[in-house]
């Protein structure tokens, strides 16, 4: 029935289902909906399972975060829009060729398309796991026939509509998203026997429930590190990425393209605060989470709830929640890759036959990087993954912020080698902090990354020029 559902809305919105609607739904989407759906494809499955967990080891520290995505969200606003509104770009990235240079275009592209490929395929793969545990295991159904389905279900509604599909059934699995965590949350609250008034004023209580850390400068989860991180978060894995910022290119005007900016990135608040919560409502149900790890708290209430026949329901929201966090999160990510690869790589955004090839080929690399993560079996191999990926949003900032607040162009031959070249110096000082001070760096390690890729275009410049 759901991806009956997803079907009938692409059907239903899929238009001319040419180029201009697959790229960019022709600018005619409504910004309250793209906002309403952005806030459902920001919350992976990964998120869905793991935010809840974060209270056993940090609290509810990473608030302090999602108020530094606020900060980031108005600059994006304020900044990023304008310069792309004006420029009329499909691809942001775009904009790097015409104020840095070619190499500088596609070195910025070629980050983005390994970083999404591999981030979004890692959480489409952990995602994959939980619902090969409660859903296909039970049924005798292979890993490899599960990940298939759920890539082709992605590609049918996606395939004609593109962008201008996913700001519709972004919206319709927002609304899934938080119906099943709201009605979770309730029934957890159930199990404890309190009132909805009763479990606020027990999280209230809770030592779970601490928010802000200002009196250890060198714990990770300090005020200032969390919140500065957060706002530079926000604009890199947003502002900078094409897979978050294509949505906001749809919308008629500049005007409604900030309104919904702002607006997506109040939400972030009050979600999070709904994954803290229940994390909290299920340590006190829990009692002994002693050797509980976080990713593992909501999943084990869920196999109770079903072991224990206590409710079914409850089963099938998990599922739910699950399913549409993941949906939203992965077809806009195959999406954005289609796009960019397109217009991009092949420079090519014209041409139809070429956009539907370049689709079935990511959604083949989305199952075989899948099916390459089962085979090897290897946590810690998904645990570098995910740090290589958030290495390569390091030059992607320095990339933007040297030509946002520089006239200098820097020598575009050497750009590729420089982005290369810093993540790799942030990866030695990483190393040797940890060895001499024991100190390791955390969300920081982005500003460093960029700050070091700034310098060395800066370094490299021969000229300068005043900006057209």
């Amino acid at each position: 029935m759901y991806f009956a559902i997803l079907y009938g809305i692409s059907h239903l919105t899929r238009g001319k289902a040419d180029n201009n609607t697959f790229y960019r739904a022709n600018r005619k989407a409504p910004w309250y909906m793209v906002a309403f759906g952005m806030v459902g494809a920001s919350i992976s499955g990964v998120t869905f399972v793991s935010v809840p967990g974060m209270v056993l080891t940090s609290q509810m520290t990473y608030l302090q975060m999602c108020l530094g995505f606020i900060v980031g969200y108005i600059a994006i606003a304020f900044v990023l829009l304008p310069l792309y509104y004006g420029l009329q770009v499909t691809s942001i990235y775009t904009y790097l060729g015409q104020r840095l240079g070619n190499r500088s275009y596609l070195t910025g592209a070629w980050f983005f398309l390994i970083s999404k490929m591999t981030g979004a395929a890692v959480r489409f793969y952990v995602v994959c796991i939980i619902l090969q545990q409660f859903v296909f295991d039970p049924a005798g159904i292979p890993f490899a026939v599960n990940v298939v389905v759920m890539v082709i279900l992605i590609w049918l509604y996606t395939r004609r509509g593109g962008i201008g599909t996913l700001v519709f059934t972004d919206s319709f699995q927002t609304v899934c998203l938080f119906t099943a965590l709201v009605l979770i949350i309730m029934a957890v609250i159930s199990q404890l026997h309190l009132s909805v008034g009763e479990a606020v004023s027990a999280i209230a209580d809770s030592r779970m429930s601490r928010i802000f850390v200002f009196d250890d400068w060198v714990s990770p989860h300090n005020f200032w590190k969390q919140f500065l991180s957060g706002a530079f978060i926000a604009i890199v894995m947003t502002g900078l990425d094409q897979d978050m910022m294509q949505k906001n290119l749809t919308c008629k005007s500049l005007r409604d393209a900030q309104k919904d900016m702002c607006t997506y990135g109040m939400a972030f608040v009050p979600a999070n605060l709904l994954f803290l919560a229940l994390g909290v409502l299920l340590a006190m149900l829990a009692g002994d989470v002693t050797g509980v790890k976080g990713d593992q708290l909501l999943p084990n209430f869920i196999q109770g709830a079903a072991d224990n026949n206590i409710s079914l329901a409850i089963y099938h929201l998990f599922i739910l929640g699950i399913l549409a966090a993941s949906f939203s999160s992965a077809d806009s990510a195959l999406t954005a890759l289609t796009t960019s690869f397109c217009v991009d790589i092949l420079r090519q955004p014209d041409n139809e036959r070429l956009r539907k090839r370049t689709h079935i080929g990511m959604c083949l690399f989305f199952v075989v990087f899948i099916l390459l993560f089962r085979a090897v079996n290897s946590t810690s191999l998904i645990d570098a993954i995910y740090t290589i990926a958030s290495y390569t949003y390091g030059p992607l900032l320095g990339l933007f912020t040297f030509g946002l607040f520089t006239r200098s162009i820097p020598n575009d031959r050497l750009v590729p080698y420089i982005c290369i070249v810093s993540p790799l110096l942030c990866y030695t000082l990483d190393a040797i902090a940890q060895q001499l001070w024991g100190y390791r760096f955390g969300y920081e390690l982005l500003m460093l990354n960029g700050l070091l890729t700034f310098c060395g275009l800066l370094t490299t410049s021969t000229s300068c020029t005043r900006r057209k």
